[in-house]
């Protein structure tokens, strides 16, 4: 944080640590685990059209996958989100994004096993590649983020990005993160399908209240 910002509202100090951390994240993220979860929805979405995606988290990382399923929805994917109404059966055809910050969140690990069993392909996005969801998932990304369940967790996130105690509470900075990092792979995904905004928006809901 610029020493200018010492003497700002917390509210406005709190924006520059997420940023900061955001930053500090995007370093982090190993490329080549990106790069696998993108091949495999971008050769998902000309392969196996009919094909649906699953995406689950859960608390406020499940509003995270909400929003992303949503951009998958306008991207041409059928995409769904756990928990809602109308969810159909998962099977060999489909992909499961799993959002857990400790990676053993149990009603996702629960989940994702079951879609396993189904032959669902398994994209865990967590901190912990070695966590129950990480070692189930047939793709990893591990994003950095300080999670709301024990005080080992949050040193080891402090210790590798270099920040004090943050302003954020619990996962916050795991889903804030997770949210920026599935708007990336969104506007990756545009360029790699030759969607425009224009497609984007053609397919957004047309009847809203």
């Amino acid at each position: 944080m610029d020493s200018s910002s010492v003497n700002l509202p917390i509210t406005l100090r709190t924006i520059y640590d997420i940023s900061e951390f955001i930053v500090r994240a995007a370093q982090l993220i190993k490329p080549e685990e990106v790069e696998r979860m993108v091949d495999e929805l971008v050769n998902f979405y000309k392969n196996k059209r009919n094909g649906k995606i699953l995406v689950m988290g859960a608390g406020r990382s499940g509003l995270v996958g909400r929003a992303f399923a949503m951009r998958l929805l306008h991207l041409g994917y059928n995409s769904y989100v756990l928990g809602e109404t109308i969810v159909p059966p998962i099977g060999e055809d489909d992909i499961v994004v799993a959002i857990s910050g400790s990676g053993r969140t149990k009603l996702i690990v629960t989940a994702a096993e079951a879609a396993k069993e189904a032959k669902a392909k398994i994209i865990a996005i967590t901190s912990y590649r070695e966590s129950p969801l990480g070692k189930i998932a047939d793709i990893v990304v591990e994003v950095p983020g300080r999670t709301k369940y024990s005080t080992n967790e949050d040193y080891f996130a402090r210790q590798i990005l270099g920040i004090t105690e943050p302003l954020a509470p619990l996962g916050t900075l795991f889903e804030d993160t997770t949210q920026i990092f599935l708007d990336g792979i969104v506007a990756e995904l545009m360029i790699k399908l030759g969607k425009s905004e224009e497609d984007l928006r053609l397919a957004h809901a047309n009847i809203e209240l």
